[in-house]
C-alpha cells in the first residue's frame, strides 16, 4: 500500500468553490483503478488549510491517476483557488489502528 498526502492552503474566499469541485470528483477518485482509500480534512486551526489523504496500491497506480485526464481536470480546477505552493508526501504504512 502506498499513502499520499498532500496539503493544500486556499484563498479564503474560494474555498467552497475547491469544496464544490471536490465533492463532484472524489466518487471518480475513490472509482479510479488502484485508489483505495480517499478523505479531505481541514486544519482545525487554519481552515483555509486541508489535506487530502489517500491509499494507492502502489505508487505506479498513484502515477496513473496524476497521468489520467481525470487528474489534470480536478488539479486544474483546483490550483487557481491556492494561497500558498501545496505540499505533498508519500509515504508507506507501517502499523495499522485495526
Amino acid at each position: 500500500m502506498f499513502v499520499r498526502i498532500v496539503k493544500m492552503g486556499f484563498q479564503p474566499d474560494k474555498i467552497d468553490e475547491f469544496l464544490a469541485n471536490f465533492e463532484e470528483n472524489k466518487a471518480k477518485i475513490r472509482g479510479f483503478e488502484g485508489c483505495e482509500f480517499l478523505e479531505l480534512y481541514r486544519g482545525k486551526d487554519n481552515t483555509n488549510q486541508f489535506f487530502t489523504y489517500s491509499y494507492w496500491k502502489d505508487e505506479a497506480a498513484l502515477e496513473n491517476y496524476r497521468d489520467s485526464e481525470l487528474f489534470k481536470k480536478v488539479w486544474e480546477n483546483t490550483k487557481v483557488f491556492f494561497n500558498e505552493k501545496p505540499e505533498a508526501w508519500s509515504v508507506d504504512k507501517v502499523v495499522s489502528l485495526e
